[in-house]
């Protein structure tokens, strides 16, 4: 199925179907914003379906799929990384969310400040958004987003930030002026991959405590 409105909306029907799975199967509250994720990038897909119907332009659709691609996803990957990650990989995490935190008030600053629009070229969509200090940015964004999970300790997620990582070069390669939409796309068919995390993910261990004035 060549990339239109309906493969955006059949991908992102079944992305946030494996994300209300991986929800359903949390059992620790620190697993919940990785969980969502998928739930999170199904809806984005659906979104860039309305863009594709309202064949681009600089509406509230192509507004809001950057709103999730760029300042969003720069901090909720890094938070939910360090929120389910082992105590020995967190400082280092710390500091890649406070790079995604400095990275999305950048970009929501341009976002706010300057014009978002999107075209379609072919079989792909382009989006344009006038960011000040573009290699900056998209430096931090990955560094933020891929360097999580390359850095967090867990060997599904490692996984992921790999696949996450080789998709983001292929895109760049073959769809440089659609990198954005082509990278968020493999990363929403990737995110299954949390399924697999949530399922392996062990129990946490409860603390029994003797009724008071037992010996």
């Amino acid at each position: 199925m060549c990339w239109s409105a309906t493969a955006d909306l059949v991908a992102g029907v079944g992305v946030a179907g494996v994300g209300a799975a991986c929800m359903a199967r949390v059992r620790s509250v620190g697993d919940l914003p990785l969980a969502a994720l998928p739930l999170l990038l199904g809806a984005h897909q659906i979104v860039e379906s309305v863009v594709w119907a309202s064949d681009g332009g600089s509406g509230p659709a192509t507004v809001l799929w950057a709103v999730i691609a760029l300042p969003l996803l720069a901090v909720w990957v890094p938070a939910g990384v360090l929120c389910a990650a082992p105590p020995h990989a967190r400082p280092r995490l710390v500091l890649l969310l406070a790079v995604g935190t400095a990275t999305a008030a950048m970009l929501a600053h341009d976002l706010a400040t300057g014009p978002v629009t999107a075209e379609i070229r072919g079989r792909t969509v382009g989006y344009a958004v006038d960011l000040s200090h573009p290699e900056l940015l998209v430096a931090g964004y990955l560094l933020a987003t891929v360097g999580s999970l390359l850095l967090s300790g867990d060997r599904r997620l490692l996984v992921l930030g790999i696949l996450v990582a080789v998709g983001a070069v292929a895109c760049w390669a073959l769809w440089r002026l659609e990198f954005v939409s082509t990278w968020c796309a493999f990363a929403a068919v990737c995110s299954v991959v949390l399924l697999g995390w949530v399922r392996a993910r062990p129990t946490p261990s409860k603390t029994h405590h003797s009724p008071a004035g037992a010996r």
